[in-house]
């Protein structure tokens, strides 16, 4: 009986010992794509910061050639300052040139970004204003310039051109913002009702036993829902009938506490994937 033992216990450690090595590998192997995904958005934020950075550089470095374009304005008369002023607004005009490039590319990345898309997007409106106030400044600064035959007509066609293409750009930007919003609401918005059989019918929603076969039914009788948000409708009622068609395995009907149904939507994409309504037939 003592070896039996012995020879049992030995068999309860080994199953002991193997279940914990594939419980630790199973942990190791999630640890491991935690790992990966957080790396990912690290190296993401570590490029957006990268790119907010050289945006906000050069902006120091147009500030610094202003003052250079000033100073050296305060004595046109010579040649040198002539030369400085005209390598400076050259140099502005190269800078926010970049900065313009560097901010779109910013947008570009604001469609695909997997972090807060809100706080990026305030990062670049700043950003965008911020170019536009530089911008107003550089265009004071060019009649100055100007009225004393300093800047060239190159240079001054050349900025007004980018002031109209920043305008253009912010602009563009909105439009397509609220595209964006609106197709991502359009496409996350569905509609649902339940109701008894008279009530259905009296809405048109329920006509020669059919259902939803007319255009003619009464909209404003269904509750609209975003369906990344509703996974649960209660029903209030101990009879539930689903009159629309949505893929089995996608929902359940269950009975609550007090014995009324509450569905369930376990798989939305696939749920609202045949039709956007839903009807139910209650008693």
């Amino acid at each position: 009986m003592k070896k039996l033992f012995i020879l049992a216990l030995s068999v309860v450690t080994l199953a002991s010992c193997d279940q914990f090595s594939k419980n630790s590998s199973e942990m190791e192997h999630q640890r491991d794509s935690l790992m990966q995904i957080i790396n990912q958005k690290d190296e993401e934020l570590n490029e957006i910061m990268d790119c907010v950075n050289e945006v906000q550089e050069g902006f120091r470095r147009i500030n610094e050639a202003e003052g250079r374009v000033t100073v050296a304005d305060s004595n046109p008369e010579s040649a040198s300052s002539r030369t400085i002023i005209q390598e400076n607004m050259q140099f502005i005009q190269q800078a926010m040139e970049q900065n313009r490039d560097l901010i779109a590319q910013l947008q570009q990345r604001l469609k695909t970004t997997t972090f807060n898309a809100k706080a990026l997007e305030r990062t670049i409106q700043n950003l965008q204003d911020q170019l536009e106030t530089q911008n107003q400044r550089i265009q004071e600064l060019e009649a100055a310039l100007a009225e004393k035959d300093i800047l060239i007509a190159e240079q001054g066609e050349q900025i007004d051109n980018l002031s109209e293409n920043v305008n253009n750009l912010t602009q563009e930007n909105r439009q397509k913002s609220e595209e964006l919003a609106s197709q991502d609401k359009n496409l996350h918005t569905a509609w649902f009702v339940f109701g008894t059989k008279a009530e259905l019918k009296e809405q048109k929603i329920l006509k020669d036993g059919d259902v939803l076969k007319t255009g003619d039914f009464n909209k404003d009788y269904f509750t609209q829902i975003d369906t990344r948000l509703v996974k649960e409708i209660k029903l209030y009622s101990k009879s539930a009938t689903m009159l629309t068609t949505h893929p089995k395995g996608t929902y359940t009907l269950e009975k609550d506490q007090k014995g009324e149904y509450v569905l369930h939507i376990t798989d939305a994409q696939k749920f609202w994937s045949i039709s956007k309504y839903l009807v139910i037939r209650v008693k």
